[in-house]
């Protein structure tokens, strides 16, 4: 029996067709991402929402696009960003919502070269000189386990390696597919205490400001970067990468982070970390 939440809109307060191989995702290679073992879960849990309209964006893009798209199919009544959908994810945008947040956070799921995303914004720069007892969000950089407890890493050491890792602009975006069974988490998708607009310090699973993976309940906390590790589905191989923290749920690691720059005020992603999304291949 499928688990049943109640949706609800956010709150107001690789084969690769044609192309740069390296650059590039193609619809085909996302099919192949999306219609694994999660399928089946997936139509059972998103009901009226419509299992295709999640996983089905456009085609990878092409021409050199790297602007990140707002994704609110089956949503654009609901979710703050319903009328923007398709529409080219700007930072401007997410400062306006965050600034009817009590945590001064928000988020939205998106479509990049034709793999599903999650955006999400934290107001760092303007919180993390206060208290964290004010409940204001803020980035923590901190080291990461592994899914058996080996501690691998700290996130600095990668952005010391390359400092695009760092939020951009107080954005960071992960790839959208959960560490479980690859599903896709959202940002505020359903109500709970884990998605309520409230932040603690820490990456534990306790208050809220998470986002949730409808399928199985995993969770993730966007304002704890970490560095963690994952086996390539296909070969084996493990690889290490720069993440959002796991904070409770069957996943048993973080979800990857995709840097990012801005093009004016346009999001685009930087497509240098493909071999992170192998973890679905």
């Amino acid at each position: 029996m499928a688990r049943e939440y109640e949706l609800k809109p956010a709150p107001s307060q690789a084969s690769v067709d044609t192309g740069d191989a390296s650059s590039h995702l193609n619809r085909r290679q996302f099919l192949r991402y999306g219609f694994n073992t999660a399928a089946g879960v997936l139509t059972a849990s998103l009901g009226v929402l419509g299992f295709a309209s999640i996983l089905l964006p456009p085609g990878g893009s092409s021409g050199g696009d790297l602007a990140v798209k707002f994704w609110a199919k089956g949503r654009e009544d609901s979710a703050w960003y319903g009328a923007q959908h398709l529409q080219p994810m700007t930072k401007d945008s997410f400062v306006k919502e965050a600034a009817s947040s009590s945590t001064g956070t928000s988020g939205a799921s998106g479509v990049w070269n034709g793999v599903p995303v999650v955006v999400n914004y934290v107001a760092h720069s303007k919180n993390a000189g206060t208290p964290e007892s004010n409940g204001k969000a803020r980035f923590q950089f901190t080291e990461g386990i592994d899914e058996t407890g080996k501690y691998v890493g700290h996130f600095d050491d990668l952005a010391e390696q390359d400092p695009r890792l760092m939020p951009s602009e107080d954005l960071v975006m992960v790839f959208g597919r959960c560490t479980h069974l690859c599903c896709i988490p959202g940002w505020q998708l359903v109500s709970n205490s884990f998605t309520e607009d409230s932040w603690t310090p820490g990456g534990g699973d306790d208050g809220g400001t998470k986002m949730f993976c409808i399928c199985h309940s995993s969770r993730f906390d966007p304002t704890v970067l970490e560095m963690n590790t994952n086996r390539n589905r296909s070969n084996g191989s493990t690889f290490k990468y720069a993440g959002i923290r796991r904070a409770g749920g069957p996943a048993p690691v973080g979800l990857p982070i995709i840097p990012i720059s801005l093009n004016g005020d346009v999001i685009e992603g930087l497509p240098d970390y493909l071999d992170w999304y192998t973890y679905c291949d």
